[in-house]
């Protein structure tokens, strides 16, 4: 996987593989959807619940900057028209 430059901000998130087993992961997937989420989401209101409850007030920042981070990201997302296959006139 190529590494984005530091120049500049970047264009997305990081992809943070793990291991789990496929089980693990197959279950896991069937409880969120039960719940209604998906397993992204579930991980990421997991990790913001903890820092919440025992981060510093570094961990604390940083999780401000992030919930920001992803918030611009969101507003940008879906805001560039579709692509057509169409050929203008």
């Amino acid at each position: 996987m190529a590494e984005q430059s530091s120049d500049g901000p970047k264009r997305h998130t990081t992809p943070r593989p793990i291991r789990v087993p496929d089980p693990l992961w197959q279950a896991y997937g069937r409880v969120c959807d039960r719940l209604g989420t998906d397993r992204t989401n579930d991980v990421l209101e997991h990790m913001k619940a903890r820092i919440r409850e025992h981060g510093t007030a570094e961990d604390q920042a940083d999780l401000d900057r992030a919930e920001r981070e992803l918030a611009e990201r969101r507003a940008r997302k879906g805001g560039r028209p579709a692509r057509t296959s169409e050929v203008p006139e």
